[in-house]
C-alpha cells in the first residue's frame, strides 16, 4: 500500500448552479444550492485514500463548527487528521462554485485558516513525510510552508508532486525540491507563458518547466487527455470519453488517484496516468466534489 502525505486546504464548498455564467453587471438566478465537504487538498486526500492509499494530512481548520466537519470526514475516509490544526485567529476556508449546465465551473475561494498552518507543524510531522512515498502540496496554503514541508521530504528522499493550483509565480527554491509538476493547461500557460495548441507547444512547455528546474511534467488537458514528460519520454494520453455533468474535481481526483498508483521511481507513469484519467471520467459523472469521487472497486470495474 502506497503511503501518500497531502499538505492542502479544507473547504466549505457552496455550489451554485445556473444556466450559464453571469457577464459583468449581470445577475443569474441559481437553479440551486448545495454546501459540501471540499478543498483542493481534501480531495486529493479523499482520492488518494479511497483509491489505495494510506494517506495522511496537514492542514488547518478554524475553532467553528466546519472546522469539525471536515476534519471527521476526512476522519471518516480512514485519513490520518493528527496533523490537521484548529486555529482560533481565522474561520475555516470556503470555495464558492458556479457551475453552468454544460458542467463546468468557475471558482472563488477564501482561504481562511488554510493559510495559517505552522511551521512547527510541519516539523512535527517529519517523522511521517519520511515514511512516505510522495508529498502532494497546492496553492491553497502558504507558500513558505510548502517550501519547509517539500524541503524536509526532499532532504529524506520522498518525492514531491506539485499541483500548482491556483496558479502563480514560483519560487526557485521551491522548484528545487518539486520532483513532479502537475498543471492543468490553463495553470501551465500561466506560469509559462506558453499556450498549449499542439503537440509542438507541448514540447516547448516541457523545455521551458526544464529550463526552470522541473524535469518531471504531466499536463491535464481536459477533455484531450494529459500529456507527461519524464527525463527524455514524452506523450500525449488520450482521454476516456464521457459526458461531463459536474467538473470541480476532476483534477483533484486525478492527482490523488496518480500519487495512490504511481511507484516512486516513475517506472509506471503511463499507468498510473491512464488509471488516474479512469478516475477522474468517473468523478465528472457525478455532482459535487468529495461525494463525486470513486473508489478503488468502482474504478477497476467500470
Amino acid at each position: 500500500m502506497k503511503r501518500v502525505t497531502i499538505l492542502g486546504s479544507l473547504n466549505i464548498d457552496t455550489t451554485l448552479k445556473i444556466e450559464h455564467f453571469p457577464l459583468p453587471g449581470e445577475t443569474v438566478e441559481a437553479i440551486s444550492k448545495s454546501s459540501t465537504a471540499g478543498g483542493k487538498g481534501a480531495n486529493q486526500a479523499v482520492a488518494a485514500a479511497r483509491l489505495g492509499a494510506k494517506t495522511y494530512f496537514i492542514g488547518c481548520v478554524g475553532q467553528d463548527s466546519s472546522g469539525k466537519y471536515l476534519t471527521a470526514a476526512l476522519a471518516e475516509e480512514g485519513i490520518d487528521t493528527a496533523n490537521i490544526l484548529r486555529d482560533s485567529k481565522a474561520g475555516t476556508g470556503t470555495a464558492n462554485i458556479l457551475l453552468d449546465k454544460s458542467g463546468q465551473n468557475s471558482i472563488v475561494i477564501y482561504g481562511g485558516a488554510n493559510r495559517r498552518i505552522t511551521a512547527a507543524q510541519i516539523q512535527a510531522a517529519a517523522n511521517q513525510l519520511a515514511a512516505s512515498e510522495f508529498l502532494v502540496a497546492q496553492f491553497e496554503t502558504s507558500l513558505e510552508m510548502t517550501l519547509k514541508a517539500f524541503t524536509i521530504a526532499h532532504q529524506q528522499g520522498v518525492k514531491t508532486i506539485l499541483n500548482p493550483a491556483p496558479a502563480h509565480k514560483i519560487a526557485p527554491e521551491l522548484l528545487q525540491v518539486t520532483d513532479l509538476i502537475v498543471p492543468n493547461e490553463i495553470e501551465s500557460c500561466l506560469i509559462t507563458g506558453i499556450k498549449i495548441t499542439d503537440q509542438y507547444s507541448m514540447e516547448k512547455t516541457a523545455q521551458k518547466f526544464r529550463e526552470m528546474g522541473i524535469a518531471n511534467l504531466i499536463i491535464t488537458l481536459g477533455s484531450r487527455g494529459v500529456y507527461y514528460a519524464i527525463g527524455d519520454k514524452s506523450e500525449l494520453v488520450p482521454a476516456f470519453k464521457v459526458r461531463a455533468v459536474d467538473t470541480t474535481a476532476a483534477g483533484d481526483t486525478f492527482i490523488g488517484a496518480l500519487a495512490a498508483k504511481l511507484d516512486s521511481d516513475f517506472s509506471n507513469m503511463a499507468a498510473a496516468i491512464k488509471f488516474a484519467q479512469k478516475a477522474s471520467s468517473i468523478t465528472v459523472q457525478r455532482l459535487g466534489a468529495q461525494a463525486a469521487i470513486p473508489t478503488l472497486t468502482e474504478v477497476e470495474e467500470d
